[in-house]
């Protein structure tokens, strides 16, 4: 299957850059559940849960297979990431993926500091090789987390859902690819989930740019760098300024993958925070 294709609609649930906003972010939680498919066949389920306030957030999501593919093929991942808020801007302290299948289990650790690596390990490891670019130190810097790029943090007091959720590029590194992810203002739309969310979403254009730890000659890298069908929608985190995928599609070299919530529960903390705050006293 290829591989980047499904990857990269996981990644933006998390399975990667906030932008600064003005003023506090709020306090905010999000729950949602997705549903994976390929060509109109599910693929696998996933689920989101993001927890945030004017200081910090947490977020985790987790995948597996599903469906007729769970008959000749089982998978199933995990992965968390959390860090700071400080003046506006996402500072990403750590992320955690695991994840399993018939032919191998990977995980990845990542310690990060003022926006760099600072420690890592990545099971099983990169074996170097004469068609991979090479990951440098430099690669680790000026980067965020694959889960930390699922949130989208507008600046200003405008209303978030608007063409500004866009026109960013998201500095990337998960552990073994170092890659540039640039996102286009498409249009406006409206999105509905079974439960939950209903209301308008920002669609951006995806481009992807590879930078290091990857083969550029390989047919997939190329596929995925000429590839003009990948869109998000994103919609936002009640009680902030922040938005997150509510539906991914890229189009893969075996049809559409699309990521699509199927519940989305969103809903601001503070004043519930403040009340358990005061019931305590």
């Amino acid at each position: 299957m290829q591989r980047f294709g499904l990857g990269a609609v996981l990644a933006l649930i998390g399975a990667g850059v906030g932008l600064g906003a003005t003023g506090a972010a709020a306090d905010g939680r999000l729950e949602a559940r997705y549903r994976l498919s390929l060509g109109g066949l599910e693929l696998g389920r996933a689920a989101y849960l993001l927890e945030v306030d004017d200081k910090a957030y947490v977020a985790s999501g987790s995948a597996r297979l599903t469906g007729v593919v769970q008959a000749v093929s089982s998978g199933k991942g995990a992965a968390g990431a959390r860090g700071a808020i400080d003046r506006g801007t996402l500072q990403p302290r750590s992320f955690a993926m695991e994840a399993e299948s018939d032919r191998k289990n990977e995980a990845i650790r990542l310690v990060m500091s003022g926006a760099a690596v600072t420690d890592m390990s990545v099971e099983p490891p990169v074996l170097p090789a004469l068609d991979r670019v090479p990951v440098t130190e430099k690669d680790k810097r000026n980067i965020f987390d694959p889960m930390t790029a699922t949130l989208i943090m507008v600046p200003g007091t405008d209303n978030p859902l608007s063409a500004k959720a866009c026109g960013r590029t998201l500095s990337i590194f998960d552990g073994r690819q170092r890659y540039d992810i640039e996102l286009i203002f498409d249009r406006m739309d409206n999105v509905k989930a079974e439960k939950g969310y209903a209301g308008p979403a920002v669609v951006c254009r995806i481009a992807y740019r590879p930078v290091a730890g990857h083969k550029p000659d390989r047919k997939s890298v190329k596929y995925m760098m000429n590839n003009k069908d990948m869109f998000v929608w994103l919609a936002p985190v009640a009680g902030t300024r922040m938005l997150v995928p509510f539906r991914a599609q890229v189009a893969t070299l075996l049809g559409v993958a699309e990521l699509e919530a199927q519940s989305f529960i969103t809903e601001p903390t503070v004043g519930r925070k403040a009340a358990a705050s005061t019931t305590g006293q």
